[in-house]
């Protein structure tokens, strides 16, 4: 399996996910869109990632390859490649399928229970997921459902947690991939965004989330091996 990976800033990599291809012995490449490398063509790659990132969808002035980004990923989708987006990855998917992304009510940052949606059940990705997990969020954007997805997902900050179209395209708001130390790369280069909120946890209460992690790269794990099973 022939996996390639999106990413728009050097301190979010695939991280867990790229263990896993380690683990199955996938190949794994990247277009590192911040240096402005170019994109593959569609057929060099089975599976495309797209992982998460500080910019907005919207901000096109600021970080232009977003428009040819979002081409790509609908020429991926299209091509009816399997395509999963993390975070900012699966707003800019959302995009892509015709929703909204908007900046929610609240950010939300820290470790926080995400609920199974009933829908989840038609999912053959989400079906060995237990109802509520304890999730990492790093994230102040939320979208709008596009047409014709599954909402597998919520929160009580955010409504809009994952989606799935068809049966080639996840989109996961918040973040399994996460290792030990993705959370630290985030602490150092995002910690400014730590501040006196509802819904934002401490840097100390982040760290102390960590003993979720192992449970977390289960998780990620059984979803990424049904989703290339379907």
């Amino acid at each position: 399996m022939r996996i390639h990976c999106l990413t728009h800033v050097p301190f979010e990599d695939a991280a867990n996910i790229g263990e896993w291809t380690k683990l199955h012995g996938h190949s794994l490449t990247y277009t590192h869109l911040y240096l402005d490398e170019s994109l593959p063509p569609p057929e060099s790659f089975d599976m495309l990632a797209v992982m998460g990132g500080p910019m907005n969808v919207y901000e096109h002035d600021r970080y232009p390859w977003l428009v040819s980004e979002k081409d790509f990923i609908q020429q991926a989708i299209d091509a009816e490649k399997k395509i999963i987006g993390v975070c900012l990855g699966a707003q800019l998917i959302a995009d892509v399928l015709g929703g909204e992304v908007f900046p929610n009510d609240h950010k939300e940052i820290g470790w926080h229970p995400i609920q199974l949606n009933p829908q989840a059940a038609q999912s053959k990705v989400f079906l060995m997921l237990p109802p509520e997990m304890m999730v990492f969020h790093w994230h102040g954007d939320t979208f709008s459902l596009p047409p014709g997805v599954i909402h597998l997902a919520s929160s009580g900050v955010c409504e809009n947690q994952a989606f799935q179209y068809g049966d080639h395209v996840l989109g996961l708001q918040f973040h399994l991939e996460y290792s030990a130390e993705s959370l630290e790369k985030m602490l150092a280069h995002c910690g400014n965004e730590l501040i006196d909120a509802p819904h934002i946890q401490t840097a100390d209460e982040i760290r102390g989330g960590i003993p979720n992690l192992p449970t977390n790269t289960l998780w990620l794990r059984s979803l990424l091996d049904a989703f290339l099973a379907t």
